[in-house]
């Protein structure tokens, strides 16, 4: 009965992203870092120091990210945190709104194809709405599927649930009438 409730308030969570990112797809990537280095042939690339990744309405900061792109030219990026540090991840979820999603982790795994990120370590996502987090998750381990919308967290790494290894948090925020007629 927990894991339905669980998926049940994290499907309300996830309710409002269908639109998310939807016009990004189609946007070009642009990376700033201190340094890059560029393997042509196997088509990976990595890029070091204070690093930028802007597709679209999405932004990603990290100290350090390896991209690889298919023959198609979708890329999967693994970024990485500097010590002490979370990568961080910001997308609109909704073309013709102010609904945003932030993510973190130690480490975020990026696919542009499948529109997928996943979180590492520290995994923390919140819901914004005019500057307001309105709901949040926090585990270990979280996927988040833009284009299904479907959400899992897991206490443990790499998205497993382990007995006594923590608790996955969830915060949503009572909705008022004015913020449900909006939606």
């Amino acid at each position: 009965m927990k894991s339905f409730l669980l998926f049940l308030l994290f499907s309300i969570f996830i309710s409002a992203t269908a639109h998310a990112g939807k016009a990004d797809k189609d946007q070009p990537a642009h990376i700033e870092a201190n340094h890059m280095s560029s393997d042509d042939a196997k088509q990976i690339s990595t890029f070091t120091g204070n690093v930028t990744l802007t597709k679209g309405t999405t932004i990603i900061k990290a100290n350090k990210a390896v991209i690889k792109q298919d023959t198609e030219g979708y890329f999967y990026a693994t970024l990485y945190a500097d010590s002490g540090q979370l990568v961080s991840l910001r997308t609109k979820r909704s073309e013709n709104s102010n609904l945003w999603i932030e993510g973190y982790g130690e480490k975020v795994e990026y696919d542009t194809k499948n529109d997928v990120a996943k979180f590492f370590k520290k995994a923390h996502i919140k819901h914004i709405e005019d500057s307001k987090v309105t709901d949040e998750v926090t585990g270990e381990f979280i996927s988040y599927n833009n284009k299904t919308e479907f959400v899992q967290v897991h206490n443990a790494i790499p998205g497993t649930s382990v007995q006594n290894a923590g608790r996955v948090k969830v915060i949503i925020q009572p909705r008022n009438k004015k913020q449900n007629e909006r939606k």
